[in-house]
């Protein structure tokens, strides 16, 4: 155990856990709200998230942005790249809402049913995105898109730079820029949605299906738009978080959802599964621990401690840290 080297880098561990814990936070958010309301694991979620994170990139190639894009171009492109990263993970979501779950849910079909779809449609979504090349060949779309589109299964990564400047200093450690866009922009939107749900009229309503469907139903709340629209929301923030994920980290690939939708959810459980503050707790406890971890054990332990931690936590508190579902929320 490195004791001594998490002594020395305490801070840079804390700060770098903080960061992806909130891209897991945010993409946990979708999972605890369609849970809240459907009382389903939308395991095709981090598909969803997959798909954002090349929208992000896709976007800044369209756009033409490069490593020679700085300064308020560069904000400008990013802002543009996280627009169209939400736009294409909510659509990619209503239509995951349309395929794979209303026609069960109409014909009222088991949850494991619908859990199986999740999965079913987890892996269309992501051998799509892996088999984009021969797509691209068979609509004929020109190979001088090159490794944007062609290139099936490789790694694709940001065309900008991503060459980061130190702010300030925290006990000896030097936080970037990066660092504070991360943090700040997931916890505002996680705030944003928070405040959405718990102060306005179809807040109100997401909350009244996922308490009593039934009831919110007789008095005149439309479940079905109430149910798109939990997706719509989750998928945009998956989306958020694909581009502050490509921020950090700068590479995606097909299969890049799968190890980081199962860290979510595990945020999602380890705060309360059904409940929008705890994903943020949960995605932040995660996110430091399992570096702390890393840092004492070795960083192929990392994803160990995680769910160790979890394992641990819902042997003391079975319904997470906070425990309070969507439905029981009050605004």
């Amino acid at each position: 155990m490195q004791f001594q080297y998490v002594f020395d880098q305490f801070t840079s561990l804390v700060v770098g856990g903080l960061v992806f814990g909130s891209v897991y936070a945010l993409i946990a958010l979708g999972y605890t709200m369609v849970y809240g309301v459907l009382q389903l694991i939308n395991f095709a979620h981090s598909e969803v998230f997959m798909f954002g994170t090349f929208a992000t990139v896709w976007a800044l190639w369209l756009i033409g942005a490069d490593a020679t894009t700085v300064g308020f171009a560069l904000v400008a492109s990013l802002a543009f790249a996280m627009l169209i990263s939400m736009i294409t993970s909510g659509g990619v979501a209503l239509l995951l809402e349309r395929v794979a779950y209303r026609p069960l849910l109409k014909r009222g079909a088991p949850r494991l049913i619908a859990l199986i779809s999740a999965i079913g449609a987890s892996f269309v979504l992501s051998e799509a995105m892996g088999l984009r090349g021969a797509i691209a060949s068979a609509l004929g779309i020109s190979d001088n898109l090159g490794r944007y589109v062609a290139r099936s299964r490789e790694n694709l990564g940001l065309p900008t730079d991503r060459t980061f400047t130190v702010q300030f200093e925290l006990f000896g450690y030097g936080v970037t820029n990066l660092n504070i866009i991360v943090v700040v922009a997931a916890v505002l939107m996680m705030v944003a949605a928070d405040q959405f749900i718990r102060r306005t009229r179809i807040g109100r309503g997401i909350r009244a299906v996922a308490q009593d469907p039934e009831t919110a139903s007789l008095m005149g709340v439309n479940s079905t738009r109430v149910i798109q629209i939990t997706f719509l929301i989750g998928g945009m923030l998956a989306g958020a978080a694909a581009t502050l994920y490509m921020l950090h980290v700068g590479l995606t690939r097909y299969n890049a959802g799968f190890l980081l939708g199962v860290k979510a959810f595990t945020a999602a459980v380890l705060g309360g599964i059904g409940n929008l503050r705890g994903a943020l707790v949960g995605g932040l406890v995660l996110g430091v621990a399992e570096n702390l971890g890393a840092g004492l054990f070795g960083s192929e332990w990392r994803h160990v401690v995680a769910f160790v931690l979890l394992v641990f936590i819902l042997l003391f508190r079975p319904t997470g840290l906070l425990g309070e579902s969507l439905g029981k929320a009050r605004a």
